[in-house]
């Protein structure tokens, strides 16, 4: 009973919407059944697309996941306080949430050409970042935005895990001569492996399908798959609903991958820490 209402809510927004959009990618306009729009998938456009999405949301993941993981360590660490690891884990949670237009104004405040990063770095040190080549519009302006909501997540995401690291075995390994380099190498990184692993693919497909954080910032500077998707389905320049369909057909199957790999990951590690 209590299930009911989500059951009704998941059909009418998820899985109708879902079955539509399979249906929609192997049919033309006029809904007779073809496979046009999934070999516009492999033009150049559309390949670019996907591509420069795997690479912005590949390095967040990875760039995300691995200071995600060192800040869990240091606030899991017995000489962390109490209210400043409550303190870093409530702002992990908003800031994982804060995206999009406020997002992408706040980045382009911070370290826009007129942004105040940007006017210190220049005025104070002499450091002119946009005369090196950098430009918020672009591929690692992008990535960088990104980390704003990916470290977070993976901060609340692997801290779990990092808990459940016991005590007992850093003191059975110091009382068998192990050093500190040897106990993480040996203990604490296979333990944490399945469960960052499995994290670092969730901010992968959590990237992957942003959508109004990068259109917000870049408009239609960066040839994204989800902003080619938005442009086939709402623009008015392109405007192909069922390839829009084949998009987003293609980005469910990849960001499905990444879920299925990282609940098999979370059962192992689950079963592990047991």
């Amino acid at each position: 009973m209590g299930l009911g209402p989500f059951a009704v809510f998941a059909f009418l927004f998820l899985i109708l919407p879902t079955i539509g959009l399979f249906v929609g990618a192997f049919q033309d306009a006029d809904g007779t059944p073809t496979l046009a729009n999934i070999a516009g998938l492999m033009t150049p456009v559309v390949a670019n697309a996907f591509r420069q999405s795997l690479i912005v949301s590949g390095a967040s993941a990875v760039v995300g996941a691995v200071c995600g993981l060192a800040i869990a360590l240091a606030l899991a660490g017995p000489g962390t306080p109490r209210f400043l690891r409550e303190a870093l884990l409530t702002l992990s949670g908003v800031a994982s949430n804060f995206a999009g237009v406020p997002l992408a104004f706040a980045f382009l405040a911070t370290i826009g050409r007129l942004g105040l990063v940007t006017i210190i770095l220049r005025d104070v040190f002499g450091i002119d970042i946009y005369a090196a080549g950098f430009t918020v519009l672009g591929t690692t302006g992008l990535t960088l935005t990104y980390l704003y909501f990916q470290l977070p997540l993976m901060v609340l995401l692997i801290m779990p895990a990092v808990e459940g690291l016991k005590r007992e075995w850093r003191e059975a390994s110091e009382m068998l001569g192990a050093t500190g380099w040897q106990h993480a190498w040996r203990i604490t990184a296979p333990v944490l492996f399945p469960s960052f692993a499995g994290a670092a693919l969730l901010l992968f497909a959590n990237a992957f399908g942003a959508v109004a954080t990068a259109y917000a910032l870049t408009g239609s500077f960066i040839n994204l798959v989800t902003i080619l998707l938005y442009a086939e389905i709402r623009g008015e320049v392109l405007h192909d609903a069922n390839l829009g369909y084949a998009l987003a057909f293609g980005m469910v199957a990849i960001t499905g991958v990444c879920n299925i790999v990282y609940l098999r990951l979370r059962a192992f590690s689950a079963r592990r820490f047991r």
